[in-house]
């Protein structure tokens, strides 16, 4: 079988930049895809935030040139062979790109307003054409073209639109993340975005009279992908299509849900150097049970016998904060349990979460910040883990936890609908704890249905433990399923 070759273009990518989940995807999904023997080159636009010598950037063309719609523009490229052994290449377009980042801010909103960058439009349209020119200044000839979001997917409209020689075979593959993120801009970036004005319509680019990009991408690519199964469904529903359902059902045979994977090279409770003491699907009672008194010690907890609830989270309505602040008193006040708190977000909540532990002294700890170190710590010492999002086309979290045994408590849609399996009280299985009605009563009755099966069917939480922790959450089967597609599209 002839290799397939990919070039893999993302906004971000894990460890050069990231400020979520989507940096995660793009740098691991390239790693599985050589794995399984694909020749793969990255693209990332270098931002400021990029360490050039921590990462060993080298300069690798300069005065490179790309016809916009309106003008030309010239760039440099700087290469680095990423971690994971496959090519890395960085678009230098100062511009664009040399602005500074703070936290989760830089990359699409300014670090003092926090309000995205109006030239989002024109800083996304360079590099989708910069990116394609790198390809025929490598003569690297792709099978497939696989973009993100709508940041990169004006590209699949190129491909078709440009009528290029040098990649009339090529065929595109625009993966959505997060759906209700649809680059949508002033209709002023059409010339310089190189858009006919004949597709300026509401069948492709026009939207009230703007222009969204990743609705033209998903009108032009070859194939779309979503992260989860569940979510490929949801999209297609005017409650989860984010008004763009009629067109994703118009393009349904082309639609495909694959859940995304986890590195466990990163997640992996037995060999992990974050957490005090490892621990296996054999070991994990006296394991969990040290991390768990580590854990409190850390945060300032009791050392009571009682569950451990955590929660590593953005703090932002999609992920269903304002459910979970309007029970957790009623839960800390009726309950016999503990809580783990880390994120940032809305300043409200952050504000309100912060002043929990003063008023619930040894109850909650609450960390406003993100803390890797801290993240893999709340896995390995928790006994639950709380997901409570609105919408969540995969998640990472529900994977991470599993495997550290740590039992999600998550309301069922996207991607947790997919990977945990409900608790059954009846037979002692499942993996995690499962509600469906978006309402704080909903979230407060699961939290109490996952308390009370720690303290009063403990048989049945070590069952759920060893299953969990031995669920299959890897990229290779998440890789594989990638390569079958590209080679359905290459036929």
């Amino acid at each position: 079988m002839k290799k397939n070759k990919i070039l893999f273009v993302g906004s971000e990518a894990t460890p050069f930049v990231k400020t979520g989940g989507l940096g995660d995807v793009v740098a691991a999904l390239p790693k599985y895809l050589k794995k399984e023997g694909a020749e793969v080159k990255l693209v990332l636009p270098l931002y400021a935030a990029i360490d050039r010598n921590k990462f060993h950037l080298s300069k690798l063309y300069d005065g490179c040139c790309v016809k916009m719609g309106n003008c030309e523009e010239w760039f440099s490229v700087y290469y680095a062979e990423t971690p994971c052994h496959y090519d890395a290449y960085f678009i230098e377009f100062n511009k664009y790109f040399d602005r500074p980042m703070h936290a989760q801010h830089g990359l699409y909103d300014a670090c003092d307003t926090h309000q995205e960058y109006q030239d989002n439009a024109y800083r996304y349209a360079f590099f989708c054409r910069a990116a394609l020119q790198l390809a025929k200044d490598l003569n690297f000839q792709p099978d497939i073209v696989h973009v993100h979001d709508w940041q990169t997917a004006l590209i699949p409209y190129y491909l078709k639109k440009d009528h290029d020689p040098f990649f009339e075979k090529t065929k595109s593959v625009l993966t959505i993340h997060n759906l209700p993120y649809q680059g949508v801009y002033g209709a002023d970036v059409v010339p310089y975005a190189k858009i006919d004005w004949a597709d300026f319509n509401m069948n492709a680019f026009e939207s009230f009279g703007r222009v969204n990009l990743l609705k033209g991408g998903i009108r032009f690519a070859d194939k779309i992908t979503t992260v989860s199964p569940h979510y490929a469904q949801e999209i297609m529903t005017p409650l989860g299509g984010a008004g763009l359902h009629w067109l994703l059902q118009e393009r349904k045979n082309d639609v495909s849900g694959i859940l995304n994977g986890i590195d466990l090279d990163l997640w992996n409770p037995d060999k992990d150097p974050r957490i005090s003491y490892p621990y296996n699907v054999k070991t994990f009672k006296d394991g969990k049970a040290r991390n768990k008194h580590i854990l409190r010690e850390s945060l300032g907890l009791h050392q009571h016998d009682c569950p451990l609830f955590s929660m590593v989270v953005r703090l932002t309505e999609q992920k269903g904060i304002h459910m979970f602040t309007q029970c957790i008193e009623g839960v800390l006040n009726d309950m016999v349990c503990q809580f783990a708190i880390m994120g940032n977000g809305e300043t409200w909540a952050q504000d309100y979460l912060a002043s929990l532990p003063a008023k619930y002294n040894g109850q909650i700890s609450v960390h406003i910040g993100f803390d890797a170190e801290k993240e893999h710590m709340m896995d390995a010492g928790s006994d639950f883990t709380i997901i409570p999002s609105i919408y969540e086309p995969c998640g990472l979290k529900q994977m991470y936890s599993q495997l550290y045994g740590t039992l999600p408590v998550a309301r069922s849609t996207g991607g947790l609908a997919d990977t945990i399996i409900n608790y059954n009280e009846a037979e002692g299985t499942g993996t995690g704890f499962k509600f469906y009605d978006a309402t704080p009563s909903a979230l407060y009755n699961t939290i109490g249905w996952a308390n009370s099966t720690y303290f009063d069917r403990p048989e049945h939480m070590d069952t759920m433990i060893r299953t969990a922790m031995q669920q299959d959450f890897s990229w290779k089967r998440s890789a594989q399923a990638y390569l079958h597609l590209y080679e359905q599209i290459r036929r």
